[in-house]
């Protein structure tokens, strides 16, 4: 079936041939080509030598910066020979939207923005909607505008690859093609550049071709939409603050509130693509950062459709996270889809600690349970096409080029390092290092050369004066006239160039200060394998705060840790060193498992995970949801119930025999009847019958006290009165009981104080934080989900967890449920005779309605499964996702008790 691949920008882009200039060859056909031929054409015209020549070794004292020059704006292309199948770049270094390099395209006219300093700028706009004549008007004289400039966009124009996107996202998806195991494939996006000055005509043809021969759905929104969401909303805020880089430059500020509303136009233009062009069963996939609200939107159009959505960045910590204005439409967002995903489990746990916090809901180690549904969250890490990069380097380009490399840094031992000259890349933490290393160990200042390789698409003067400031004080201090110890480049460079470099590299050395997945060091797992060159199985020095630690975590760990934390300049010189005087039978040991990582979790085996993953918890969500869980059928329950000899009833009280009540009401609506029904279930010898509750047993023995012989399970579980008994078992110790409640006390009296109109209710073996009475109820709901990853947070060793409920914190023991208590029910049937009957349960029917049922309908279940008790019905009257067997609809206050009595007993 159809997979929708969304994203922001598409694999594609529009090159207009300037009307001088011939037309060139129509766009190629959609078959995907040799990468071999791709790789060795790419280069051919991405060459640093506009006339072929064969790359030299330039003298010793030549300037680096040329040595590597890009002297065609083409090298900035992304992928191999300009064909759109073929392999590229896992990480884009490009110029911002609207001012690319390579190719012939409208700029933009994007309407003015607010000033940038914040005390300067007006009362916030509402983005202008003009009216059909208005923008009828504007058209014709955008139209008027580029014929006086001889510009007529639509002409002639061919597909090409695009120089902006996901290049690890394009890789994986072509590779898991290639492999066979997917086909049907539509990418969704926008075409990465400026659109408004494109007539109808040529919009209509451009989307039709990328439709037809390309597998690619269009979308367009205006040049303001685009450029308020990605400029202003997404690099300067959701970006910085993903990667905790707090946006406090005076027009982040300015710019929040009014950049919002263009950042929900552009999901919204997404979201109607995707509802015009769905069909049931296809699947949906939504990826990164600049489609948080994607989700959410699909989903109120399509509540059946199949979402996924996987984040490629980093994710903050809930502190962090919560500094955004919009931080929850952005949080419920995302929880439109069915699974969520992120690149290390250290992420994904973020996310949940976050949502539990600022929503206020249940996050399990499963995902989120909202109201009426529940979300998946997962972690898995995007890999590499190893295939496709070995063919790559098998371009002629590449073996010149490490040649040309070796001769020219024969004797030294080589850093190598590719990053973006931003506040996340960690480029001056590096040379910091590194020139303490160059001070601490001066044997060393002859015999290394750090080659950088610094790219920028934005503008940081601070940063790039004090990284100047820093590489001239080491080529002051530490460069001769026969070395230069570290080589800055402040531009990118060509491909053919960066797999030399990978290939003869000793270290490769990342000091990112916070990143998604650096899918660099996969790269130079593959490059380092010796058969390009004499250069093998070279050292990853990498940053702990980036995705790939958590991948890679025992190849750069052990007696030489080459973990590093970028800010600890002292780790960092030492973890060169070690890297450098490493010996080779550990450097092999550590590329082996490397390796293992890299050919093993490659992109192919990602998209494949990604796509099962999403098939099983969407079919686990319709199978839960009230809709697909059938009603109970009174009459074939009461022909298991006559044809069993021996019954077990397991009950809920609150909400399934009785409506809800305030904690100091322990009487229920309409008691005699539920009473009398319970009166009669009992009669029957061939029937044990349990109660269980949140209460304590206290109340729960005057409640029943009309119920002789009942059963009783207290306090979600952890205690419990048999069938037929007075004693009371707890399964909890109490001493200990008292030992966190009383730990938890305090961390709770600190919020009571916050919110006025709260109080603690405590039981035996669990404490209830009530702010329904709150004066206050979005502070209190607020400081509520503070408080629940607080005692989380504080109380994980002594097996107790804080859980959200309605309008309530809930803190009880983790090893205690209504499940393990029914457990130990059926534990004393087995081998014991019970009454008269001497034989094993072989009809079990629970009831219940919420989320302390859920763990023992599980329990319920799997007895039905492995065929334990042979007619087993677990049954809810809630209306929120479940895995109970059936619902029934007529609710509460006695009505399933008197079902019981008519239907079963009589």
């Amino acid at each position: 079936m159809p997979i929708f691949v969304c994203a922001l920008f598409l694999p594609y882009t529009v090159d207009f041939h300037d009307l001088a200039v011939p037309a060139r060859n129509p766009s190629p056909p959609p078959q995907l080509p040799s990468y071999k031929e791709s790789v060795h054409d790419m280069h051919a015209k991405a060459s640093l030598f506009p006339n072929q020549t064969r790359p030299s070794t330039p003298a010793t004292d030549a300037d680096p910066a040329e040595f590597f020059s890009q002297m065609q704006p083409c090298a900035a292309k992304s992928s191999i020979n300009n064909q759109p199948r073929a392999l590229v770049r896992s990480d884009f270094h490009v110029p911002g939207w609207g001012r690319g390099l390579a190719f012939n395209q409208p700029s933009s006219h994007a309407s003015q923005f607010p000033p940038e300093m914040i005390l300067g700028s007006a009362p916030t706009p509402q983005p202008e909607i003009p009216s059909p004549a208005r923008r009828h008007s504007l058209k014709e004289a955008r139209t008027s505008r580029s014929r006086k400039e001889g510009k007529q966009w639509g002409l002639e124009w061919s597909i090409e690859p695009a120089e902006q996107g996901n290049g690890g996202l394009f890789n994986a998806i072509r590779a898991t093609q290639r492999s066979g195991n997917i086909d049907d494939i539509l990418w969704l996006g926008t075409v990465g550049f400026p659109t408004d000055e494109l007539e109808e005509i040529t919009k209509q043809e451009i989307t039709e071709k990328l439709e037809s021969e390309y597998e690619s759905l269009t979308v367009y929104v205006s040049d303001s939409d685009f450029d308020g969401h990605y400029v202003h909303y997404c690099k300067t805020i959701l970006w910085p603050v993903f990667h905790y880089q707090m946006p406090d430059h005076p027009k982040s500020k300015a710019y929040e509130d009014h950049s919002w509303k263009y950042y929900e136009n552009l999901n919204q233009a997404f979201a109607d693509k995707i509802v015009k062009s769905y069909k049931r069963g296809d699947i949906i996939w939504i990826h990164d950062y600049h489609l948080l609200l994607l989700p959410k939107m699909v989903r109120e159009k399509l509540p059946d459709a199949q979402i996924g959505f996987f984040l490629h960045t980093a994710f903050p910590s809930s502190e962090v996270f919560r500094c955004l204005a919009m931080r929850k439409p952005l949080l419920e967002g995302i929880l439109g889809a069915n699974l969520v995903v992120f690149q290390s489990s250290e992420y994904r746990q973020h996310f949940l600690t976050t949502c539990s916090s600022l929503l206020v809901v249940e996050a399990t180690a499963d995902g989120v349970q909202l109201e009426d549904r529940f979300v998946n969250v997962l972690s898995l890490a995007i890999g590499i096409d190893p295939h496709g990069l070995r063919l790559a380097r098998s371009d002629p380009q590449v073996q010149e080029w490490i040649n040309v490399i070796v001769e020219r840094y024969k004797g030294k031992k080589l850093i190598v390092a590719r990053d973006k000259l931003d506040n996340v890349g960690g480029v001056r933490q590096k040379l910091l290092a590194f020139e303490l290393f160059l001070k601490k160990y001066p044997e060393w200042k002859d015999k290394v050369v750090l080659i950088q390789v610094a790219t920028s698409t934005t503008d940081h003067p601070e940063l790039s004066a004090t990284v100047s400031d820093i590489v001239t004080r080491i080529d002051s201090q530490f460069s001769s006239l026969a070395h230069q110890p570290l080589v800055f480049l402040r531009q990118d460079i060509a491909f053919s160039q960066y797999l030399a470099l990978l290939s003869v590299a000793d270290v490769l050395m990342v000091t990112s200060l916070r990143e998604g997945m650096n899918l660099t060091c996969h790269e130079f797992v593959i490059c380092q394998d010796s058969s390009h060159c004499s250069k093998k199985h070279g050292t990853l020095i990498l940053s702990e705060f980036t995705g790939s630690a958590s991948v890679f975590k025992d190849s750069v760990t052990g007696h030489f840790d080459l973990s590093i934390n970028p800010w600890d300049y002292q780790q960092t010189a030492r973890a060169i060193k070690n890297a450098l005087e490493m010996d080779e039978a550990e450097k092999e040991y550590r590329y082996k498992k490397m390796r293992d990582v890299v050919v093993n979790h490659t992109g192919e085996y990602w998209f494949n995970n990604l796509s099962e993953s999403l098939a099983k918890v969407h079919n686990e969500h319709y199978m839960r949801d009230t809709m697909s869980v059938p009603r109970l059928s009174i009459s074939q329950l009461s022909s298991k119930y006559r044809a069993a000899k021996f019954r077990v009833f397991i009950l809920d009280y609150e909400g399934t025999l009785a409506s809800f009540s305030a904690p100091t009401n322990i009487q229920f609506s309409g008691p005699q009847r539920v009473l009398d029904a319970l009166n009669d279930l009992l009669d029957d010898d061939a029937n044990i019958v349990y109660v269980m509750s949140g209460r304590m047993p206290e109340e729960l023995e005057r409640l029943f006290e009309r119920v002789p012989g009942l059963g009783i399970i207290a306090e979600n579980g952890c205690l419990m009165r048999g069938f037929m008994s007075d004693e009371w078992v707890a399964f909890a110790d109490l001493d200990k009981m008292s030992e966190w409640k009383n730990s938890v006390k305090t961390m709770l009296q600190y919020y009571r104080e916050r919110i006025e109109g709260c109080r603690i209710e405590e039981r035996h073996c669990s404490l209830i934080f009530r702010y329904d009475k709150a004066c206050d109820k979005q502070t209190a709901a607020r400081l509520a989900g503070e408080c629940a990853n607080h005692i989380n947070d504080a109380c994980s060793n002594q097996r107790v967890h804080a859980i959200p409920i309605d309008k309530a914190v809930l803190i009880e023991p983790i090893d205690w449920s209504k499940g393990s208590a029914a457990a130990h029910i059926l534990d004393g049937l087995k081998g014991h005779n019970s009454k008269e009957t001497g034989q094993f349960p072989d009809f079990l029917l629970v009831a219940g309605n919420d989320r302390e049922d859920e763990v023992i309908f599980r329990w319920a279940n799997k007895l039905a499964a492995t065929n334990v008790i042979r007619n087993v019905t677990t049954v809810t009257v809630g209306k929120r996702n479940t895995e109970a067997m059936a619902t029934l609809t007529q609710g509460t206050s006695g009505k399933l008790s008197l079902s019981l009595s008519l239907d079963l007993v009589l």
